[in-house]
């Protein structure tokens, strides 16, 4: 972990974590009193503070070991979405759309905005961090391979990672669809018995708390069940109130039984609906005033001597 009070309680700034105290401030930032510093509604904050704020929190979770200079240059699409509902003027002139030969494109423009009427905008807003979503130390935690976003990169910097087949150290590396990444089973602290010395100096839970039972067995079976089949399983040991962030994106398809996971395409959004997994909503105004902030602050044009000094951008899977 790049700063050690990065998990403060002061901040209250959500992680891509599975420390409880990850957990608690996700929870005070969620529905606590810090939940209302986040509602702009009726703030007496001006726009600017609500525009910093809320670049503030989404930077906080969506890659706050990136370098911030880096972020704009790099790690923002070329064209940001625009996050505000547009109006369309659609002609009532039947016979002049239909000699102009219009009428099939209006049809298509009419049905358009009805569905947005009826189902809504698209959360477009938290597209602007699919890069983030790309990385490979990002991508390794995403498939729930690593306790934090802080062991993955530590997990890809050691050689624990290899991506199509090879050994891999930059963290930076953003995947194209269809790569694949396969971890050392030993280093992953999913698969480590709780009393190990290597788990509790990783901070994991001593033999003095309640163990997990390994996966596939209930709490039900009898003792003797347990010892015969204990040996043939694969011992899986959950941190500390990890079930509300066990999830896997849609975008990656992961094999547990390999330790391996592959990136099959780049994150979407439809209406209603947002593949970035985030902890604010993705059509909510921390969202979109952070999206404000960067479309004022955009990057400035690429010469060729920062394109030669970009992070390694895969654009095709194998290249």
């Amino acid at each position: 972990m790049r700063d050690a009070n990065v998990l403060s309680f002061r901040k209250a700034m959500p992680r891509m974590s599975w420390s409880p105290r990850n957990l608690y401030n996700l929870w005070r930032r969620s529905c606590a009193a810090e939940a209302d510093a986040i509602d702009f509604t009726r703030s007496p904050l001006t726009l600017f503070q609500q525009r910093w704020i809320s670049k503030a929190l989404v930077r906080g979770y969506h890659g706050d070991f990136i370098n911030e200079k880096i972020f704009k240059r790099w790690y923002l699409p070329d064209t940001l979405p625009d996050v505000r509902p547009r109006k369309h003027a659609l002609s009532s002139n039947g016979d002049l759309d239909a000699f102009a030969g219009r009428t099939e494109h209006l049809q298509r423009a009419k049905k358009k905005a009805s569905d947005e009427e009826r189902k809504g905008l698209a959360p477009v807003g938290s597209l602007m961090l699919a890069e983030v979503e790309r990385r490979i130390d990002v991508f390794v935690f995403r498939c729930c391979f690593a306790h934090s976003v802080y062991e993955a990169r530590r997990l890809v910097i050691h050689g624990s990672v290899l991506l199509n087949g090879k050994k891999h150290m930059n963290a930076n590396t953003r995947l194209a669809p269809g790569d694949m990444i396969s971890v050392d089973p030993a280093a992953i602290r999913f698969l480590q018995e709780p009393g190990s010395s290597k788990a509790e100096s990783e901070g994991e839970p001593s033999d003095s708390e309640p163990k997990t039972e390994p996966l596939g067995l209930s709490q039900s079976n009898p003792p003797t069940k347990l010892a015969s089949t204990k040996s043939s399983l694969t011992p899986f040991n959950l941190p500390p109130y990890a079930s509300p962030f066990i999830f896997i994106p849609a975008y990656a398809e992961v094999s547990f039984p390999t330790c391996s996971a592959i990136y099959v395409r780049h994150p979407t959004a439809r209406p209603g609906y947002s593949e970035i997994p985030t902890p604010y909503d993705a059509d909510g105004e921390v969202i979109r005033l952070a999206w404000e902030w960067y479309a004022k602050m955009r990057p400035r044009l690429r010469s060729k001597s920062q394109m030669a000094r970009e992070p390694e951008n895969r654009r095709v899977g194998g290249h």
